[in-house]
């Protein structure tokens, strides 16, 4: 019974964070990009500091129409936004806020984090081709292009943390952990990070998406609901990239303070990243397509190799 409780609590506590933590980075963006480019709208509607410009914009999406185009792949049509947000509350489970304060402690943890991201992005190419549009099945395509391109580098960065720790284990990399990898794994933090806000289509990597271009590409013919939780996704997946780079490069739980005070410096790790992530929509313009390609392949993927070779020598001195 009590094995029984056990699971049903970590389950509650994985359910909230996944419910709290994207519309906390979602305020945080909304707030940050209103400072940055002096925007009064989302800084004094709904009360002090514009707190309630967020449950404002949750209303809108519950009220407005699902509408689904007469040419469309039905099915397949609903289905996708829930294939690109569910993945993300999986990835929870297993990133750790503490020794012992995990949903499921697998010995396969970073494969398995990896694996079930990768699934997310379906929901956007599943989005694109049913919708019997030609700027969704562009947005899909795009999103392929970039799925192939940065899929290599991200995961050769997170296995350089992988072979340091001689561990697969989320938990078990944190523990191995030490200061020291804060120099010599910056090449590949930076690598997992940029590759991961490729696969999110975050910008300046938001080419699928490109309003300027192609409307919202795969969203272009979503509503209501249907389109919130496409937004969500996109929330729980900086939630997801930025507690997997605090994990896997940062320490995890560990801080200059004992362990039990961890799942704060998780939080707090995984917020300044997440704020990274904004800042970056901010700060640099939209790539183009042959620029995204060349990143990946010219750039990330030897940089990700050279520091795996690196490692791989450390860990055989």
């Amino acid at each position: 019974m009590a094995e029984v409780l056990d699971v049903a609590l970590r389950c509650v506590v994985v359910l909230a964070a996944f419910l709290v933590l994207p519309l906390a980075v979602g305020q945080l963006e909304h707030k940050t990009m209103a400072h940055m480019q002096s925007r009064v709208g989302p800084m004094y509607a709904g009360g002090f500091h514009g707190w309630a410009q967020l449950v404002a914009d949750g209303v809108k999406f519950v009220q407005k129409e699902a509408v689904t185009p007469s040419a469309a792949d039905r099915p397949v049509f609903a289905l996708a936004p829930g294939v690109a947000l569910v993945p993300y509350l999986v990835v929870l489970f297993v990133i750790p806020l503490g020794p012992s304060a995990v949903g499921a402690d697998l010995d396969l943890g970073l494969f398995f984090a990896l694996a079930v991201m990768s699934i997310g992005v379906l929901g956007t190419l599943m989005g694109g081709w049913a919708s019997a549009n030609k700027y969704s099945l562009l947005g899909g395509l795009r999103t392929a292009s970039q799925l192939m391109s940065y899929e290599l580098p991200m995961v050769l960065a997170a296995v350089s943390a992988a072979m340091m720790a001689g561990s697969l284990s989320l938990v078990g990399i944190a523990q191995a952990w030490e200061w020291s990898w804060l120099l010599w794994q910056l090449p590949a933090l930076v690598v997992f990070v940029v590759a991961g806000l490729a696969e999110l289509q975050r910008p300046p990597f938001d080419m699928p998406i490109a309003d300027a271009e192609l409307v919202l590409g795969p969203y272009t013919e979503y509503g209501g609901m249907r389109f919130a939780m496409f937004l969500l996704a996109e929330y729980a997946g900086i939630v997801v990239l930025s507690a997997l780079t605090a994990t896997l490069f940062l320490g995890g739980w560990r801080g200059p303070s004992s362990d039990e005070l961890g799942w704060l410096w998780v939080l707090l790790k995984t917020m300044v990243v997440a704020f990274l992530v904004v800042w970056f929509r901010v700060a640099w313009p939209r790539m183009r397509e042959d620029q995204l390609n060349a990143l990946a392949w010219k750039i990330l993927v030897p940089l990700a190799l050279g520091q795996l070779a690196l490692t791989t020598v450390v860990v055989l001195a």
